[in-house]
């Protein structure tokens, strides 16, 4: 059973533009894009709901109130969702930052890319991650979720060694990729000035320098669906 102190409030990036999707994107919000008749958001706020999370906070800008109209408060997913909204893109950091009144974490919280296809994500194995991150004494900043390297993006992010994350190698690490997926210490987004637009990966990059990263790795379905191809493929391969 999921101890009911790990249920921690979940924030959803939904803001992007989604450029390289049109002229999908032109008329709908990348994250309300469909598989298998679903929405992208729709497949996270499912897998959410049965992991036991009640509250979730989505930003939006392009378009954002066609993404308030599809979801409405959440209700039909038996959660409480509230909106961010961003009259333009604040970035990862800077979007996270503008919603942590919202998001009223006491220290951690999930953050999930709304772009991200990960069907059968393992939610509930995330959650339970918290209590051991409250343990520890130098608690780590970000917990993130990694993923083998895509075609898309051969490189890698980070390094991985046991459940260390580091920017630069490390002996004996695999370089993987982010996976948009991660637990967040509020305490990451302290220096950040409100409503200015952040990213993400410096914030990152300090917290790891620091030794205050650590991640593990995923090997279950993933997909970052960035191109028309690409959902056009998960489609195909969902029919």
């Amino acid at each position: 059973m999921m101890n009911k102190r790990n249920l921690i409030p979940c924030f959803l990036l939904a803001a992007g533009r989604g450029e390289r999707m049109r002229p999908l994107t032109d008329e709908l919000p990348k994250p309300l894009l469909t598989i298998k008749d679903k929405s992208l958001l729709a497949w996270h706020l499912e897998a959410l709901s049965a992991a036991g999370i009640k509250d979730v906070v989505i930003n939006h800008a392009w378009l954002g109130y066609k993404i308030e109209e599809a979801l409405s408060n959440g209700s039909q997913f038996d959660l409480n969702i509230t909106y961010s909204p961003e009259t333009s893109a604040l970035e990862t950091a800077g979007g996270i930052r503008k919603a942590l009144p919202l998001l009223n974490a006491s220290d951690y919280f999930l953050v999930i890319n709304g772009d991200v296809f990960s069907p059968n994500l393992p939610i509930e194995r995330l959650l339970e991650q918290v209590s051991s991150l409250r343990s520890m004494p130098n608690q780590p900043l970000a917990h993130l979720l990694m993923v083998p390297n895509p075609v898309q993006h051969p490189d890698g992010d980070f390094y991985l060694k046991n459940s260390q994350v580091a920017a630069e190698p490390l002996d004996g690490a695999e370089k993987l990729t982010f996976s948009g997926i991660g637990l967040y210490h509020r305490d990451l987004f302290k220096d950040v000035e409100l409503d200015v637009p952040t990213k993400l990966a410096p914030l990152l990059r300090r917290a790891m320098a620091n030794n205050r990263v650590s991640g593990e790795k995923y090997t279950g379905p993933w997909h970052d669906v960035g191109t028309p191809q690409r959902l056009q493929e998960l489609n195909a391969a969902h029919e």
